[in-house]
C-alpha cells in the first residue's frame, strides 16, 4: 500500500486534475521548437559571411590601415580560393553555408532553410499529436507521450527531479531538434540539389539549395551560445552570485591552520582554470557536433562518387552509420549540457544527524 501511494504521489505533477492528460504535452507544440527558432536567429547573427569586408571597410574609414595594404590582404586571401576552385571536383560539401537570398537585409542560408523546415515539422507534429488528447493515448499521442516521458526520466536520473523540472524544456527540445536535424540532412536532395556546372565526371553542385542544419558551424555555435546563456541564468537563480563564486573559487572540505590558507590558494588557482574551461565549453560543444556531422556528410558524398555506376549502392551501409551517429551526437550534446548544469547547480545535501 505504501508503494502504491508513493507511485501515485510521484505521478500527480504529470497529470492534469481535470482530464488526466499529461501537462507537459499540452504545451509541447510551442516549447519543442523554442530553442531551434532562437538558434536560427543567432546562426544568422554569428554568420561569418560579410565580416571580413566590413572589417576592411572600417579600417579604411578610420585611416588605420592604408587602402593598398587592405586590398593586398584581401587579394592574398582570395587567391587560394580561386586556385582551389580549379580542383573543386575533388572536394565534397563546402565548409561554409551558402547564402541563397536576403529578406530586408537579413541573410538566408541553405542550412537555415533546413533548420526552419525541421522546426516547422516538429511544431506541426506536436500540435497534431496533442490535438484532441485522450485519457488512453493511441497513435501519434501515444508515441509522443512515450518519447517525452522516457526522455524526461532519462534526464531526471542524471540531474535529479528539481533541476529536471526547471530545465527539461531546454534539454528535451535540444535533443529532439538535433536528432531530427541530423536525420533530415540524410534525406536525398539535401546537398544534391542546387546550382553548379557540368564536368567530365558529371554535374558538380557548387551551391546546394539545402544543407544539413548541423553541418553549418554557425548553427551549432548558436545552440551552444543559447545553452551558455541559460546555464548562467540557471546557476545564478539556483545558487546566487555569491554561491556561483564560491563554487568556482571557494575551498572545499574542512581544514585549519596552514592547510586552510594553502587550500584557499590551491582552490583559487583551480577556479581560474575552471573559468577558462567554462569559457571554452561553447567552443567544444560547437565543433564536436559540427565536425562529426560535416565529416559524415562528406563521407557519404565521397562514397557516392568513388565508383562510377555504383553511387547508389556504396553509401547505403554508411547511411545506417550516420543514422546511429545522429542519435549519438544528439545524446552527447544533451548529456554534456545537462552535466555542466548539474555540476554548477547541484545543492549540497544536509548531513544526517548523529546521536
Amino acid at each position: 500500500m505504501q508503494m502504491i501511494e508513493n507511485t501515485t504521489r510521484r505521478a500527480e505533477p504529470l497529470i492534469d486534475q481535470n482530464d488526466g492528460v499529461p501537462r507537459r504535452l499540452r504545451t509541447a507544440g510551442t516549447r519543442l521548437a523554442f530553442v531551434a527558432m532562437i538558434a536560427c536567429l543567432l546562426a544568422s547573427a554569428v554568420s561569418a559571411r560579410g565580416v571580413l569586408p566590413a572589417t576592411a571597410s572600417a579600417l579604411l574609414d578610420n585611416g588605420a590601415v592604408p587602402a593598398g595594404q587592405v586590398q593586398a590582404q584581401l587579394q592574398e586571401q582570395a587567391s587560394p580560393a580561386s586556385a582551389g576552385a580549379e580542383h573543386a571536383e575533388e572536394h565534397g560539401l563546402p565548409p561554409n553555408a551558402v547564402e541563397i537570398g536576403r529578406v530586408a537585409g537579413f541573410p538566408i542560408t541553405n542550412s537555415m532553410l533546413v533548420s526552419w523546415a525541421v522546426s516547422l515539422g516538429l511544431i506541426l507534429f506536436a500540435q497534431f499529436a496533442t490535438r484532441g488528447m485522450q485519457r488512453v493515448p493511441d497513435g501519434a499521442q501515444n508515441f509522443l507521450e512515450w518519447f517525452i516521458e522516457s526522455l524526461y526520466k532519462f534526464v531526471e536520473g542524471i540531474i535529479g527531479p528539481h533541476l529536471t523540472q526547471r530545465t527539461f524544456w531546454f534539454f528535451g527540445s535540444i535533443f529532439i531538434f538535433i536528432l531530427t536535424a541530423n536525420w533530415a540532412g540524410l534525406i536525398p536532395g539535401v546537398g544534391s540539389i542546387g546550382w553548379g556546372h557540368a564536368t567530365a565526371h558529371g554535374f558538380k553542385i557548387e551551391e546546394p539549395l539545402f544543407r544539413g542544419a548541423n553541418a553549418d558551424v554557425n548553427m551549432t555555435l548558436a545552440m551552444a551560445l543559447v545553452f551558455f546563456a541559460c546555464w548562467i541564468y540557471w546557476s545564478f537563480t539556483e545558487i546566487g552570485p555569491l554561491g556561483f563564486l564560491k563554487e568556482l573559487f571557494g575551498p572545499k572540505g574542512e581544514s585549519t591552520g596552514f592547510m586552510k590558507w594553502l587550500m584557499i590558494v590551491v582552490f583559487f588557482a583551480a577556479g581560474c582554470l575552471e573559468v577558462i574551461s567554462i569559457l571554452f565549453r561553447p567552443v567544444s560543444l560547437t565543433f564536436r557536433l559540427y565536425g562529426n556531422i560535416f565529416a559524415g556528410e562528406n563521407m557519404l558524398e565521397a562514397m557516392a562518387k568513388m565508383v562510377p555506376g555504383l553511387g547508389w549502392l556504396l553509401p547505403i551501409p554508411f547511411y545506417f552509420l550516420e543514422l546511429l551517429m545522429g542519435i549519438v551526437q544528439a545524446v552527447v550534446f544533451m548529456l554534456l549540457t545537462a552535466v555542466f548544469t548539474f555540476l554548477m547547480c547541484q545543492h549540497e545535501q544536509a548531513a544526517p544527524a548523529h546521536d
